[in-house]
């Protein structure tokens, strides 16, 4: 499991506003794809597939799915980005091309 922060690409221009950067998760063909059922959570997906529910945002992210909840609506394709080897360097460009 790597350590890293998931705000470190946080731009904080004004402290009032805060907007955080995320790192575009393109398809690949070594991504996986489920079916959401009863009580999936984004959280708990990202366990099952990471070994670590942090990182769930990636997921959120790359089906676009809203803030606010890690409820999913049951019978929908998520797609899961795999492997997440390249993530940290994935989320140091995106801080350097702030």
């Amino acid at each position: 499991m790597s350590t890293f922060n998931r705000y470190q690409s946080t731009k904080t221009e004004d402290a009032r506003f805060c907007t955080t950067k995320y790192p575009k998760f393109e398809k690949r063909p070594t991504d996986l794809y489920i079916i959401s059922r009863d009580k999936d959570r984004l959280d708990l997906i990202s366990n099952q597939f990471y070994e670590d529910p942090r990182y769930w945002w990636v997921i959120a992210k790359a089906n676009n799915l809203g803030k606010g909840t890690f409820d999913i609506p049951v019978g929908i394709q998520l797609r899961i980005p795999f492997p997440l080897t390249d993530l940290t360097t994935q989320l140091r460009e995106v801080q350097d091309n702030r």
